[in-house]
């Protein structure tokens, strides 16, 4: 069968971390930088076996992702995230890319929350313009910290709310979804919500329906990270459906961490039949050892989804995403051409 390639196809990629977009190299070189040393399971086998989705499986995958934040260490660490994150993402054909970050965690090497979250909003800005791609960020709160954390963030992402490369475009709520009280973080969300900023929380991976019907009724998402087991119940895929809420599937992030047994578990066919919009997200390629063109070559090989599926998948990911309307216009005509034109002769046997 003829098929065009993942990477020339124009996307937008809205669900991807901070640090968890670095590129192992990178934390290499910037653990030994600081003479910090980093756990076997990143430097000798990669990407790293994080398997099950209990309590267990995800501290594997915390503990690792903590070791990896620990080595950024400074406004340099920082920009150079960004500055990689954003030339890996074009390089896939990503026309827009919003970066999730929580300036808390740096925020102590270089001065606080506000000039964390300014550096990372400045090499957006330097980064999209080197790369030819639009860049947002998205400020996430931690449910592993108090609620009142969360709403100093969304009013620091309030104040830097806007529209286009170098803005706050949305507000998250992300870690494990088993440890705070989802309702408990409404008043950020209403914060956010005020100024402007879509509503992107976490909800749906590690928890199941219940938590996706709990994010829609607190959090008024416009989109959910994750969301995948929203499947599990027909009345609340049905809901999502109806409110027109798009789901950031990471395929690869629910098979590395055990949420589904193989790829071809994740329930990516069932979602689109059902009506769902879906944008498919990398989520933390550093851990999961896969980037958004994966996913798509995934969607192609596992699922069986042909070139008018994936330019479907493509066109959810741009109309779910908050770039501004010309942006979204040039990224949807790129991928009627990219559908129109001849596909590559197979190679030969």
């Amino acid at each position: 069968m003829m098929t065009r390639p993942v990477h020339t196809l124009p996307k937008a990629h809205l669900h991807l971390h901070f640090t968890g977009s670095m590129r192992l190299p990178t934390l290499v070189d910037m653990a030994a930088s600081h003479g910090l040393r980093l756990p076997r399971a990143l430097t000798q086998s990669w990407p790293p076996d994080l398997t099950e989705a209990d309590t267990r499986g995800w501290f594997r995958f915390q503990r690792l992702y903590d070791a990896a934040r620990a080595c950024v260490r400074g406004e340099a660490d920082m920009r150079r995230i960004v500055a990689e994150a954003v030339a890996d993402d074009a390089a896939e054909g990503s026309g827009w890319l919003e970066l999730q970050v929580d300036p808390t965690s740096y925020a102590p090497f270089v001065g606080g929350i506000t000039p964390a979250l300014e550096i990372v909003l400045d090499e957006a800005r330097a980064a999209a313009d080197r790369h030819d791609i639009g860049v947002g960020i998205v400020v996430a709160a931690s449910r592993t910290r108090h609620p009142l954390d969360a709403r100093t963030l969304a009013r620091l992402a309030a104040q830097h709310a806007g529209e286009g490369s170098g803005q706050v475009v949305g507000f998250g709520l992300s870690n494990d979804e088993r440890r705070g009280d989802t309702t408990e973080f409404a008043p950020a969300f209403r914060i956010a919500a005020n100024a402007g900023l879509a509503a992107v929380p976490h909800g749906g991976e590690l928890l199941g329906a219940d938590a996706v019907a709990e994010t829609l009724e607190w959090l008024h998402p416009q989109r959910i990270g994750h969301g995948v087991r929203s499947v599990e119940d027909r009345d609340v895929l049905a809901r999502v459906v109806d409110a027109g809420v798009t789901l950031e599937v990471c395929p690869g992030s629910n098979v590395a961490l055990g949420v589904f047994a193989e790829p071809a578990d994740v329930p990516l066919r069932r979602l689109i039949d059902a009506g769902a919009q879906v944008a498919l997200g990398a989520d933390d390629p550093l851990l999961f050892g896969s980037r958004l063109a994966d996913q798509y070559e995934s969607a192609r090989t596992v699922h069986g989804f042909d070139d008018a599926d994936l330019a479907h998948l493509a066109r959810s990911s741009i109309l779910g995403s908050r770039a501004p309307e010309h942006v979204k216009d040039d990224l949807l005509g790129g991928v009627d051409r990219w559908l129109a034109a001849p596909a590559p002769a197979p190679a030969p046997a």
